[in-house]
This record gives C-alpha cells, structure tokens and sequence, in this order.
C-alpha cells in the first residue's frame, strides 16, 4: 500500500452518518477511524483492547459507572481495555478513534448502533 496524505476535513465532510466509525488509516495492526458522534452511544467495554478517543470538533463525554470525563476539541483519552465505557455527545462532535484493528464496534454488546463491518474512506 502507497502512503498517502490524509486531511482530515475533507474525510469527515465524505459522511454524515453518526457512531458508524469510518477507517482511514492501518499501522502495525491498528485502525485509525473518524466517527461523527451525536446523542448517547450504548455502554460496553473492549476485554482485550485499549480505545483512544481524540475530539477533532466539539466535545465528548465519556461516562463511566464512577466517573464522566469531558474532553474538548484537541484533548484525548484511552479508555484501557476492559473498562466498561459509554460516550455521549450532547452536540454533533467529530472524533478520531485509535484502535487494534481487531477491536468490536460494541464489544461484545449487540444493539442496533452496532457496526460489524467498517467502510474505508
């Protein structure tokens, strides 16, 4: 595969849907995703896989069953693997996932946000 340069504006205006994270980018077995994020996502944790979380645009909460933590355009964090997790955007945010490629969408939680197979853009 060629190494190409990636902006990421024009990525995120290729979609509109929301928690349908769109792959951009593979190294050393992990997948770096854009995902619009708008509303409540579902609770659900990865068991083998840490999850970093990068606002582009807007802020993020990420609640979890002790605490909520709010990340704003420019911060980030790694929810590591195991730890149950629920992000919730109050205002459409933009957001770029880090993840091991073999990480589940929802864990093992099935619910109708979940997406088995991501699309490359």
């Amino acid at each position: 595969m060629k190494p190409e340069k990636v902006n990421l504006k024009d990525k995120f205006e290729l979609f509109n849907e929301h928690w349908t994270p769109k792959i951009i980018g593979e190294l050393n077995g992990q997948q770096v995703k854009l995902a619009k994020l708008k509303g409540e996502f579902v609770w659900h944790d990865h068991k083998e896989e840490d999850e970093m979380f990068l606002v582009i645009k807007g802020s993020l909460k990420i609640e979890f069953r002790d605490k909520t933590i709010r990340l704003n355009e420019g911060e980030m964090y790694i929810v590591p693997r195991g730890v149950e997790h629920n992000p919730v955007a109050e205002e459409e945010a933009w957001i770029l996932l880090f993840e091991p490629a073999s990480t589940k969408h929802t864990g093992e939680v099935k619910d109708k946000l979940s997406v088995e197979n991501q699309e490359w853009i």
